[in-house]
């Protein structure tokens, strides 16, 4: 069966899908826990060691705490608590820091810092998949242990005000609850005040033991502006007044009770300086812990530094507190400082029910728990625990008893901190099976794009594809047989557990046979490669297939970059590669204009035409290299007038184009620093965007928007050049509603909105330009001048994604659009067409500068650098399907403009057979990197970097698989409509 090169990268990008979600399900294994565990009777807590006395603590200890308030303020950094900024805008919480009844840490967050796994964390005690970074999105019941499971199966009750993610995620677990949605991230008003208009009412009453409170304002404002907005000022003051309030009410009770009352304020996690989260920087990572009850106070001159302790260890300090077992999973130390108040029998008491805990915990994962340093030091400090116990129990007090209790304190201490470390190190449990089936589907997808190279860039563009040969050969059932009795033995192997093994039969079975069919196929490409190279040195004929300057730095480029993705550095500083190969390519193509336009090729006079035309060349292709595509022109064009080199200006505007696309990528690296070097720099940008250049934004945005215009609106028909013209105009009106912008006659923003209406005023006009497009599209099919209606319906698409990105970027990043528009425009005009590049060297430079201009963006390969903003312009409620669709656009707006303006060229200059050959190629420059990524991540599974840096990059490698095959699919569907005579 015959199949043109892009239908058949087309279902190669799509199998590469279906494997890289294999392995990342299998790299990411969502953990899931037996809700049966929780289902049998409690486990009776472990009994006080006695060394052959007889104690009777055989119980849980009684609470600390008649009742406790959790005050969880999304996105608090511990800068915002302990820093410059807590002491001007929270001077109630600073007192209460530095003199009041209070314990205060640094409670770190592991990544992936978003909400969903960090409340797991807290409430479970356990380290949450990094999988959960998507799973946050659809947040599913906890099926662990957690501390308000325990709580309301002891009859606590527990009320809740804040993010529905708590209410997803602990269902049934409140007799009172409000729920706010944490995605739309416009507005920080209301969002809060949904929260505190409970309090007065719920203060008053005495019939809840856990109320939780969850302010959702703060991450809110740092999305929309960052943390140096003036915003974040008058929200940490705001809570401050509900902090003062919640305090002085718990007081009030305490009056009512025998048990003192414990305040909870913590952040789940922190803000990186460009307002994100999700990464691992200190700002990310570092949040407070500060506990606040009148069983802390302190004498005079007792000054307490914040303590760093794990986000985890709140899980079984609060179980304590409250007189709960600790949860199973719980991977955290009890916070000391808590119990310190206690007798010392109570504090070890405490201190054993947790090493008790953890070291079953380790006993379960670990098999050999025996050999583990903290287990060792657990069984120490439980035999001197012993020998206390029986001498407590012999003499009461004496200066012997308490020395050796606080040796067995240390003990314990010690050896809590050893276990979870122990433990820490053990969580990463990977699913083997589903990443090797999915890294071979993926190897296999890749040799064969690799094989098929010849035949897909060949004249004619087309595969000769055996689907029939290797299904029906007996290898193929051979090699079935093989991996079905590998999945059967795996799968019933006793200590198998993973997601491949709990698919249907069928599903497996099918999977088995796309690794059969798929690896038959490979065999059959190498064996014809190996007969065409037997054949060339049997008859070796005159080739002239010498690769250009330009070619070998593609080549050298794109495989380098690929192999550099195996060191962290280079993985965290990616843009810097990117920079470094568009400026390289720039250099490249500066000189082979200087070559082709003074020199010729090959020392021979210019071959170039004159521009205004439409430059091209008419020199013939060298026979031997029949697998490139040259531009082609009609052949009305081929004249001798056409063999002119390029006369006056037009000959210095070929020659200047590299250099000012050079120093356009020099000026943008300038507006936004990105990576982990320069993250915390602040970059032209920030400036901008501060509230005292406000004017100077406003303007640039302005001239930004007539400029984008100006480059678009050439090619529009007239009804399409109004609708851009008004949508860019509403786009500016909509930075203006939201504060972002001024108009000339605002001095300030006073009255801003949320700008619903703009934003859906501009989506009216894209969607009517996108309709347009695609009605020229439809039209070329029956209409005789197929080839100029279909060239304008892709520009209007082009158009509509133009206008939908000026809408979704942030204001100071509108130079990044305009510079990307005008990089295309004089690359097609003055380098693509004038120095004759092929449709596969085109395609790879588009597909470079689309890299380039995603980090350009401000993007990198941390979580934190996704704008989520983005995905709620003009939505008045959090909808999911379009607020994931708006917010990956916007990430990957730069490679999907590459993509687009790469089809429109290729359309309207090239042959027939070059947008199969392109799509053939981007498939495969994509595909590169994404199979030598996950075989580099395989072997790198236990980096001490792994988490985060080398995951948050291969979730990017994926997602960006995923629009490859998006834009294959479209170019193959042109590409279809091409042939179509």
């Amino acid at each position: 069966m015959r199949l043109g090169a892009g239908t058949f990268a087309a279902f190669c990008v799509a199998i590469e899908v279906l494997g890289v979600a294999l392995f990342l399900r299998g790299f990411f294994p969502a953990p899931v826990r037996s809700s049966s565990e929780t289902e049998h009777p409690a486990e009776p807590p472990a009994p006080e060691p006695a060394a052959g006395a007889n104690s009777n603590w055989t119980k849980l200890p009684p609470p600390l705490f008649s009742k406790v308030v959790i005050m969880l303020i999304d996105a608090l950094r511990d800068d915002f608590v302990f820093g410059s900024k807590g002491v001007k805008f929270m001077p109630y919480t600073t007192y209460l820091v530095e003199k009041g009844a209070s314990h205060s840490f640094v409670a770190e967050a592991k990544p992936p810092t978003v909400t969903m796994p960090r409340i797991k964390a807290l409430m479970t005690g356990g380290l949450p998949g990094f999988v959960d970074v998507i799973r946050n999105l659809n947040s599913p019941a906890v099926r662990e242990d957690n501390v308000l499971r325990r709580a309301k199966a002891a009859g606590k009750r527990i009320i809740f005000y804040g993010d529905d993610t708590w209410v997803k995620l602990f269902p049934k677990h409140f007799v009172e609850y409000d729920g706010t949605t944490s995605f739309f991230v416009s507005d920080y008003t209301e969002v809060d005040d949904n929260v505190t208009r409970h309090l007065d009412t719920v203060l008053q009453r005495e019939d809840w033991d856990v109320l939780i409170l969850h302010y959702l304002g703060l991450d809110h404002i740092g999305h929309i502006s960052g943390p140096s907005s003036p915003l974040i000022g008058h929200k940490l003051s705001e809570m401050d007044g509900v902090l003062m309030k919640t305090h002085a009410a718990l007081l009030a009770q305490e009056k009512k009770t025998r048990l003192p009352t414990l305040l909870v304020l913590c952040g789940d996690h922190g803000m990186s300086e460009t307002g994100g989260h999700g990464a691992s920087s200190p700002e990310e990572v570092n949040t407070p812990l500060l506990l606040i009850s009148s069983a802390f106070e302190r004498k005079p001159g007792d000054v307490r530094r914040p303590a760093r302790v794990q986000q985890t260890d709140l899980a079984p300090t609060l179980a304590i507190g409250l007189g709960l077992p600790i949860p199973k999973h719980s991977v955290g130390c009890l916070l000391f400082p808590v119990v310190q108040g206690t007798a010392l029998r109570e504090q070890l008491r405490f201190l054993h029910l947790n090493a008790v805990q953890l070291s079953k915990l380790l006993r379960e994962n670990v098999p050999s728990y025996e050999k583990e340093p903290g287990f060792e030091q657990f069984r120490m400090s439980e035999r001197l625990h012993g020998n206390w116990i029986r001498l407590y129990l012999e003499e009461n007090n004496s200066e012997v008893l308490f020395n050796l209790g606080s040796k067995v304190r240390r003990q314990y201490l010690d050896a809590l901190r050893t276990l979870s470390l122990s433990l820490s190190r053990q969580v990463t449990q990977y699913d083997i099976y589903s990443m090797v089936v999915g890294t071979v589907v993926v190897l296999e997808v890749l040799a064969l794009l690799l094989l098929s190279i010849p035949q897909a860039l060949g004249s004619k563009a087309e595969l000769d594809v055996p689907l029939w040969s290797p299904v029906s050969s007996l290898l193929f059932y051979l090699l079935l047989l093989v991996l079905l009795a590998v999945h059967v033995t795996v799968c019933t192997s006793a200590e198998s557990s993973c997601y491949f093994c709990s698919l249907p039969w069928l599903a497996a079975g099918g999977v088995m046979m796309l690794v059969s069919a798929l690896l038959c196929a490979v065999l059959s490409a190498l064996a014809k490669a190996s007969v065409g190279v037997q054949h060339l040195r049997e008859n070796p004929g005159h080739s002239n297939s010498r690769w250009s300057d330009v070619e070998l730095l593609i080549f050298v480029g794109t495989v380098g970059h690929a192999v550099s993705l195996g060191a962290s550095s280079f993985v965290e500083e990616e843009h810097q590669t990117w920079y470094f190969l568009v400026n390289t390519l720039c250099l490249a193509l500066c000189y082979e204009a200087y070559r082709t336009c003074f020199l010729g090729a090959d020392g021979e006079p210019p071959c170039c035409r004159h521009t205004e035309g439409g430059c091209d060349s008419t020199a013939p292709v060298g026979d031997g290299k029949a697998s490139c595509d040259v531009l082609e022109l009609s052949q009305a064009h081929r004249s001798p007038a056409s063999l002119d080199g390029p006369q006056g200006r037009d000959r210095w505007l070929v020659l200047a184009s590299p250099w000012l696309t050079l120093t356009c990528c020099r000026l943008l690296r300038a507006l936004n620093t990105t990576g982990v070097q320069g993250a915390h720099r602040p970059g032209l940008g920030h400036w901008l965007a501060s509230a005292d250049h406000r004017a100077a934004l406003s303007v640039l945005a302005a001239l930004s928007l007539l400029v984008v215009f100006a480059l678009v609106q050439s090619r529009c028909s007239r009804a399409s050049k109004v609708a851009m013209a008004l949508g860019l105009l509403g786009v500016y009106c909509y930075r203006a509603a939201i504060g972002s912008v001024l108009f000339p006659w605002q001095q300030e923003n006073k009255d801003i909105s949320k700008g619903i209406v703009e934003a859906r005023f501009v989506y009216v006009f894209v969607l009517g330009i996108l309709f347009t497009g695609t009605k020229d599209l439809l039209k070329s099919q029956v209409t005789a001048a197929a080839s100029r209606v279909r060239a304008g319906g892709l520009w209007e698409i082009h158009s509509g994604l133009v206008l939908l990105a000026a809408l979704l970027s942030r204001p100071h990043n509108l130079p990044v659009l305009v510079s990307s528009l005008a990089v295309q425009a004089v690359m097609a005009k003055f380098i693509w067409k004038p120095l004759r590049h092929e449709a596969t060297d085109v395609t790879v430079m588009h597909y470079w500068f689309g890299q380039a201009f995603f980090y350009f963006q401000g993007n990198s390969n941390n979580m934190a650098t996704v704008d989520i903003s983005a995905g709620f312009v003009g939505l008045g409620t959090y909808v999911a399907f379009p607020a994931a669709l708006l917010t990956l656009f916007a990430t990957y707006m730069g490679p999907v403009l590459w993509a687009s303006h790469l089809l429109n060229f290729l359309s309207s200059e090239a042959g027939r057979s070059a947008l199969s050959r392109a799509c053939f190629c981007y498939a495969l420059v994509c595909s590169l990197p994404a199979c030598a990524y996950i075989i580099l991540v395989t072997s790198l599974r236990y980096h001490l970097f792994i988490w985060s840096v080398f995951s948050p990059k291969l979730l990017y490698e994926g997602t960006h698989l995923l629009v490859t095959a998006a834009v294959c699919v479209l170019f193959t569907a042109m590409d279809q409509t091409h042939r179509k005579p």
